[in-house]
């Protein structure tokens, strides 16, 4: 097996750099091999985020645009999960906002194809639903709050949020204001209500390789992703396939997708699928 390397967010750098502490600490971000560092991970719904260039050119910065990028929604939930880490006792975080440098093309590629196995060796996940304002977990379908996303939390409509609830083994759920709403296993019920997922498979006793390909695919067939050929790219891990990303293909990815899955397994549901 390859070894593979994560970049992971120093929680007391972020913290000392917030404080004005300490304005010129130069380890915001670092390198491990996967397997060797416990760590925490963000699993939210993107909006105005901080990127990987901001966050390292962040202790460089005037007052002024470092101002700026506190303004920023994603700001504000690097710092609160930063927060949440290290209550539960992590010196280390994963945001895929600022961990990943888009700009490399090789990079990102990488990092996608990287994506299952990052959830899967955390040891803890926040999941975070910015648009749940009460403190109780929904277990309702609600058209009029949730209008957008099938009456749901838009995070269960997301592409790249399906992997990032099976995936890890402890999955902790937070609303608006990062209030508490409780855990996977806690929730497994209306999570399968939700997503259709069996509630062995969130709770860890069914991998996902143990479910047939077609039983996969009806699980991500009404969730959405911002570019057409993430679609594909965002259920790579799930299927424990491995295929070149390029961007612009369209519909292409997925029938790649398909290909490659057909290549690797005996699987005769895609067919049917």
């Amino acid at each position: 097996m390859n070894t593979r390397r994560v970049r992971l967010l120093n929680v007391q750098a972020v913290f000392s750099i917030e404080s004005g502490k300490d304005t010129f600490h130069s380890n915001v971000l670092e390198e491990f091999v996967d397997e060797s560092i416990e760590y925490a991970i963000l699993s939210h719904r993107w909006g105005k985020e901080v990127n990987y260039d901001e966050m390292v050119k962040l202790n460089t910065m005037t007052k002024e645009e470092r101002d700026k990028i506190r303004e920023h929604q994603g700001y504000r939930k690097i710092l609160k999960s930063c927060e949440l880490a290290a209550k539960d006792g992590f010196r280390w975080l994963w945001v895929d906002t600022c961990c990943i440098d888009r700009r490399s093309s090789s990079e990102l590629s990488e990092a996608i194809r990287s994506m299952y196995r990052w959830y899967e060796n955390s040891k803890k996940c926040y999941a975070y639903l910015h648009d749940v304002e009460r403190r109780t977990f929904p277990t309702k379908q609600d058209n009029r709050r949730y209008n957008n996303s099938t009456g749901w939390p838009e995070w269960f409509s997301r592409g790249w949020t399906l992997q990032e609830l099976i995936a890890p083994t402890d999955v902790q759920f937070f609303n608006k204001e990062w209030a508490p709403l409780g855990s996977k296993h806690k929730h497994a019920s209306t999570l399968h209500k939700i997503t259709r997922i069996p509630e062995s498979v969130l709770k860890g006793t069914l991998s996902p390789g143990q479910v047939c390909v077609a039983q996969i695919m009806s699980w991500a067939a009404v969730r959405q992703t911002t570019r057409v050929e993430d679609r594909a790219y965002s259920l790579l891990g799930l299927f424990g396939v491995n295929m070149p990303m390029l961007y612009g293909e369209g519909n292409k990815a997925f029938q790649r997708l398909q290909l490659e899955i057909i290549r690797v397994s005996n699987d005769q549901s895609i067919f049917a699928w």
